[in-house]
């Protein structure tokens, strides 16, 4: 678990690498490369392929299944004067009523005649959502099942060769990813969260712990594993779309809740969010979050947050993933490597890696990963 360990030279270790997931022949492959680039990965749990098709894209670990009683139709309507873009229609038919879809057909579009269940090219193209308000819940309900046990067996097999690797090597294991606030990007639409905050905030309160009591089930089958670290993604539960007086209010009570059960079964609890977080930090803190995910020099106040939560929250980031190590030159990267290392690593609790993730892997990209590892390696 060295990744953790207080006190110790700074690890650095890629939260994201998609560019060069997209290179390798599984995940084992995968890990290996980071290693022979010198990096300490972790072992994310269930395990994510290089190559994912599947109706929670977005949402990464355990399978996402509906109810047995529930049944799904999809079809296309074309294009006309008044829709210039077909629209893709997907029913969920449930025992407590029907939930539809309705969603543009872009030339962005990557799922073809099909409207997955929770993914981010829903969020910004959906003329209509699944879930309009309270009376939509019941039927939700069926969507959010815990997994099966059919379905936990077959995550434990996948594991257990990913965890002997993790553990022979000392690599941390992490189980991902939680979610809260997200989900309701995708069946509800982020634009109208704050003014439902507002109008409807027992409805809003009421989807929250829906998604939140469904969450823990699946966290639990993660923990039973031996996770060492439970990881949420929390994108979206910043102030873009919570004010702090929200946030304090609906959000940090279920972040209490999910630190506790992570830490009854002796693991640490892990964070992301990456944008307009500032005014959340010390309730972060004081909800228990042991590992916050996403320390973005372009979007947080970094020193700020060394001052706030330097070696009492370990803080993950540093570097920019997209603007820096994507389009930038090496002595960017090297720049933004130094100040990282120069802030938070006399706290001892900080990882350094790119905020989100390395997408490409242009040259100018793998050129700058291996600036990145230089500058860490000489100044760590």
């Amino acid at each position: 678990m060295s990744l953790l360990t207080p006190n110790q030279p700074t690890p650095c270790s890629f939260m994201l690498f998609n560019g060069l997931k997209a290179e390798c022949r599984d995940y084992l492959d995968f890990i290996q490369r980071q290693l022979d680039l010198g990096l300490q990965p972790y072992v994310q749990l269930p395990p994510r392929p290089p190559v994912v098709a599947n109706d929670y894209y977005n949402l990464h670990g355990l399978p996402v299944s509906y109810h047995p009683a529930v049944t799904v139709r999809e079809w296309k309507e074309a294009a006309d004067a008044g829709l210039p873009e077909a629209t893709l229609i997907k029913e969920y038919t449930t025992p407590a009523g029907v939930l539809r879809a309705e969603v543009r057909q872009d030339r962005e579009w990557r799922w073809g005649d099909h409207v997955p269940f929770l993914d981010d090219y829903v969020t910004n193209r959906s003329r209509k959502f699944i879930v309009d308000g309270a009376a939509d819940l019941p039927a939700l309900r069926y969507l959010l099942v815990p997994p099966t046990e059919a379905e936990i067996a077959a995550f434990r097999q996948e594991a257990a060769p990913v965890v002997e690797f993790a553990r022979q090597r000392g690599l941390l294991v992490a189980g991902g990813w939680g979610v809260g606030a997200d989900l309701i990007g995708w069946v509800y639409g982020l634009s109208r969260l704050p003014y439902a905050l507002f109008d409807a905030p027992v409805f809003v309160a009421e989807l929250l712990e829906m998604i939140a009591t469904w969450n823990r089930a699946r966290m639990q089958v993660l923990l039973d594993h031996g996770v060492d670290l439970i990881i949420k993604r929390s994108w979206y539960e910043n102030c873009d779309f919570f004010s702090p007086r929200h946030f304090r209010r609906l959000i940090r009570p279920i972040i209490e809740a999910d630190v506790a059960q992570a830490h009854a079964r002796g693991a640490q609890f892990g964070y992301i969010i990456t944008s307009n977080c500032m005014p959340l930090l010390d309730d972060l803190a004081a909800a228990g979050v042991d590992v916050l995910i996403g320390v973005d020099p372009h979007t947080w106040n970094l020193e700020q947050t060394a001052a706030k939560l330097g070696g009492k929250v370990t803080l993950w980031g540093g570097v920019n993933g997209h603007l820096t190590v994507e389009q930038g030159t090496p002595a960017e990267v090297r720049a933004e490597v130094r100040r990282a290392l120069d802030l938070f690593a006399p706290h001892g609790r900080f990882i350094l890696s790119p905020v989100d993730n390395v997408r490409e892997w242009t040259p100018r990209a793998q050129e700058n990963v291996l600036a990145l590892i230089d500058e860490w390696q000489k100044y760590r």
